[in-house]
């Protein structure tokens, strides 16, 4: 009976790592699925620079896949690890992604980042200033994800508004974060009527979700 127990105990240990890795990742199904996976397993623990945790990577993957959504815009690129999570899922629901930088370095890494990951058709990157650069776009969003200065998250939200579509969602990152500009932001868009907006709880940065009714 010992003998069993051990067995049992040593093959969840090795187990339990193996499931916290591929438990994180959707089925693979095309080469490019696993051009995707691939690239990320070999930037494990390397995502740095204000990038999304692995997490709310698949958070957002998921979002995008369950409402298929089609036009996407993210505000703050970093070096691309949530655009090649989000751009992966619109890879299946035949989407694309802007994604806007200001920082130049950041920007030409999240560009090869986006080659080596297999998705840079599915994502148009954009150098500049998003305070400039988002009153500018004339596109409509159906999926809009919000990474940037947290002093301009209600700026971006009230910019966007009428560009995103019914039925459409914007989300914001860090908004677990104790701050008077979060605070604002989520009293904001917790009063539009015609948005719907919760927190979701699974993001430990904090992720506000909204949703045009």
């Amino acid at each position: 009976m010992k003998i069993k127990i051990y067995i049992f105990f040593l093959s969840a240990f090795f187990l339990i790592p193996v499931l916290s890795v591929y438990g994180q990742y959707p089925k693979l199904e095309s080469d490019l699925d696993y051009k995707v996976h691939a690239f990320l397993e070999e930037q494990v623990g390397q995502w740095r620079d204000m990038n999304i945790s692995v997490a709310d990577g698949r958070l957002l993957y998921n979002l995008v896949l369950e409402g298929n959504y089609t036009k996407a815009l993210e505000i703050g690129t970093s070096t691309g690890h949530s655009a090649i999570w989000i751009a992966w899922a619109l890879s299946k629901t035949g989407g694309k992604l802007i994604t806007i930088e200001i920082d130049k370095k950041r920007y030409v890494k999240a560009l090869a980042n986006f080659k080596k990951a297999g998705l840079s058709n599915y994502i148009d990157a954009r150098l500049g200033n998003a305070h400039d650069l988002v009153p500018q776009l004339e596109e409509t969003f159906d999926f809009v994800f919000c990474d940037a200065d947290r002093l301009w998250y209600k700026n971006y939200f009230a910019t966007l508004e009428p560009k995103i579509v019914k039925g459409g969602c914007f989300i914001a990152h860090n908004v677990k974060m104790r701050s008077g500009e979060i605070k604002e932001f989520i009293d904001y868009i917790s009063s539009r009527e015609n948005f719907y907006t919760i927190v979701d709880n699974r993001s430990r940065s904090g992720i506000s979700r909204s949703y045009k009714k």
